[in-house]
């Protein structure tokens, strides 16, 4: 699924019986999104994805069988179209870094308001990068600790066009396209094409992937 109007298939992986219940109840009684699947533990969610190919997968992050991080790198490695959340107790700086690292687009705390989580499964269904607030300071936190100083890509960077350095700086600061589009005075749809040609050109699958190495590479 993309920006276009349409239903959000989506498949929730989770151990506790009880939250995936409710919460699969509660997306599908929403009119924009088809709850395709449930998956009670991580390899049934990785042989799901593969036969159903959701748009989005909200994923727990620890599982006894097959943990969130290993079941979202095997999943996004066959599908890289497919866009998963986290949707997780956990919000250590370990856990979100690696989540990130394995291909996630989102990352949530499991006491999110439902608005929040359903807003989340429509950001990630359109290739917005959703995190928590304490997510997001922790991710890019940890990037910045662990580099005193900044580990330039120059190859890399000397792939992107200046406009498009601009709008890697905008993207790490959290701004979605059409915050992009204002502040650069570029079309909302222009804003899009320039964030789709940085992950490609940078070889990257998410916007908080892009941030990451925005911050990694002292653009931000």
């Amino acid at each position: 699924m993309n920006e276009a109007v349409g239903v959000v298939r989506i498949m929730i992986v989770d151990d506790h019986d009880l939250f995936r219940t409710g919460l699969s109840s509660l997306l599908a009684s929403k009119p924009d999104f088809e709850v395709v699947a449930q998956a009670s533990g991580g390899r049934m969610g990785v042989r799901l994805a593969h036969e159903l190919r959701p748009d989005v997968i909200l994923m727990d992050l620890r599982m006894p069988d097959l943990g969130g991080e290993e079941a979202t790198k095997i999943i996004v490695e066959e599908d890289p179209n497919v866009r998963i959340v986290m949707l997780t107790v956990a919000t250590d700086e370990a856990a979100v870094a690696g989540a990130v690292r394995a291909g996630a687009c989102g990352y949530l705390v499991k006491d999110s308001p439902i608005d929040e989580v359903v807003d989340a499964a429509r950001a990630a269904a359109r290739g917005i990068a959703w995190l928590s607030p304490g997510a997001a300071g922790a991710l890019l936190e940890r990037v910045r600790r662990e580099q005193v100083h900044p580990v330039m890509d120059p190859a890399a960077l000397e792939s992107l066009t200046a406009r498009e350095v601009e709008v890697l700086r905008l993207l790490a600061q959290g701004h979605e396209n059409a915050e992009i589009a204002s502040e650069l005075g570029i079309s909302a749809r222009t804003a899009k094409n320039h964030v789709s040609s940085i992950l490609a050109k940078l070889e990257l699958t998410n916007r908080v992937q892009a941030a990451v190495f925005a911050v990694q590479n002292g653009l931000y």
